[in-house]
């Protein structure tokens, strides 16, 4: 039995986005005892083989099937995220991460090349956007499960993440459909059966590398997606630990600090899922113009980064996430919309989808050891501003984008 896609999609949006990763954050820090420098570092390793296999995981799936590149991609992330609950050695914790991040090569590009082809480019934004606001649901009810569970074991907490993970390759495989997959173009077909194995993923990856060439909208984009990429990494591998050793955590009797980042995150997400209900609401109906959208939406989340790093005390150091994690989690869909009008040949779409990721990625392996050595000898307020410094360049090629294909 297969279900239609867009029912499914909105399902693995929630399912996926269950695993709470503050717990792993705090799991890091508490039972790993890691330094600033080794939690930039597992992000690192984790980018680098990202980096590494980005591109000929979305030519496997432009060859071979988005379905099959998704199953894959599950199961390995899943695994690798149990293994990560089941280690409290630093070492095997970064193997596992480079091990989740090979598998999550699978999944970049495929994942939204395949609802794309389904639903078609003209509607896939609004799915996007719809998707952003499920994941707010699914996390809240995740964070609140995986706290519960954390009080008990991190450790417990950590696997049972993983193992939805799991689940999702199970239901991918018996439930996915891929009605709207089509393989390289007609002229390559002839010569492509005597093609097998690695030579086929390479003529993919080739032809998503001459599609960007000739689509300066698609390089632009591209290098955007290097400098935040590159701006997240401090963001994602240090807000929790500037939460513990420079706000301070409020004291209210003996209260585990995983409660309350648990309450933090559920604060977020309540206000996240509120707010974006609204601003999907008006960014649905622009969503073919992203420019006027995306470029606000990118500047404020520069502000509400720098206003984190500066902040002495918990209320204002909570509303610049707030605000931080909602502006992300907006920019994402709308970035995907705007990439997906510029890529005009499906058969590599999945490809060159991974390009972005691959851009993303190399932004984030030059990035982290470099802020992660300002945070340990500077400290992690200033890698923090670092991070949101790198966000300038950024707004900068959205501009120029905006000017040269923005849709007035």
């Amino acid at each position: 039995m297969k279900l239609r896609a867009i029912p499914l999609y909105y399902g693995l949006e929630f399912a996926l986005s269950m695993p709470a990763f503050v717990v792993t954050a705090v799991y890091f820090v508490r039972v790993v005892h890691m330094s600033p420098l080794q939690l930039v570092l597992i992000g690192t390793v984790m980018e680098a083989t990202v980096f590494v296999f980005e591109i000929p995981t979305g030519a496997f799936a432009d060859t071979y099937g988005r379905r099959l590149s998704l199953v894959v991609s599950f199961i390995v992330q899943g695994l690798a995220v149990v293994l990560v609950g089941a280690a409290a050695s630093f070492w095997v914790i970064a193997v596992a991460w480079a091990i989740w991040g090979f598998g999550y090569t699978f999944q970049s590009g495929a994942y939204e090349a395949w609802i794309t082809d389904e639903v078609g480019v003209e509607r896939v934004g609004s799915v996007f956007l719809r998707g952003t606001r499920i994941c707010y649901a699914g996390e809240l009810i995740g964070l609140i499960g995986s706290v519960g569970l954390a009080l008990w074991s991190l450790r417990a907490a950590v696997i049972a993440g993983g193992l939805i993970t799991l689940g999702c390759g199970v239901a991918t495989a018996l439930l996915m459909p891929e009605t709207g997959f089509v393989r390289r173009a007609a002229g390559h077909r002839q010569h492509e059966h005597r093609q097998t194995g690695l030579r086929a993923l390479a003529g993919t990856a080739l032809d998503g590398a001459r599609h960007v060439r000739g689509r300066s909208l698609l390089i632009l984009l591209l290098a955007a997606a290097f400098f935040t990429g590159m701006s997240s990494e401090a963001f994602d591998r240090l807000k929790e630990a500037h939460f513990i050793r420079d706000i301070g955590l409020p004291r209210v009797g003996s209260l585990d600090p995983v409660i309350w980042f648990g309450l933090f995150g559920a604060c977020a997400l309540v206000v996240g899922l509120v707010a974006s209900t609204v601003l999907i609401r008006r960014a649905e109906r622009v969503a073919t113009r992203v420019t006027r959208l995306l470029l606000p939406i990118t500047a404020v989340l520069a502000v509400a980064e720098v206003v984190f790093a500066l902040s002495g005390s918990i209320a204002l150091g909570l509303g610049a996430l707030v605000v931080a994690r909602l502006m992300r989690s907006l920019s994402g869909p709308l970035y995907l919309t705007w990439l997906n009008q510029g890529i005009a040949d499906s058969s590599v779409r999945a490809t060159v989808i991974s390009m972005s990721g691959q851009a993303d990625a190399i932004g984030q392996t030059a990035g982290g050891p470099v802020l992660g050595v300002v945070g340990s000898a500077y400290g992690i307020r200033v890698a923090l501003l670092a991070g949101s410094a790198v966000l300038v360049p950024a707004l900068g090629l959205y501009a120029r984008a905006a000017g040269r294909y923005g849709v007035d």
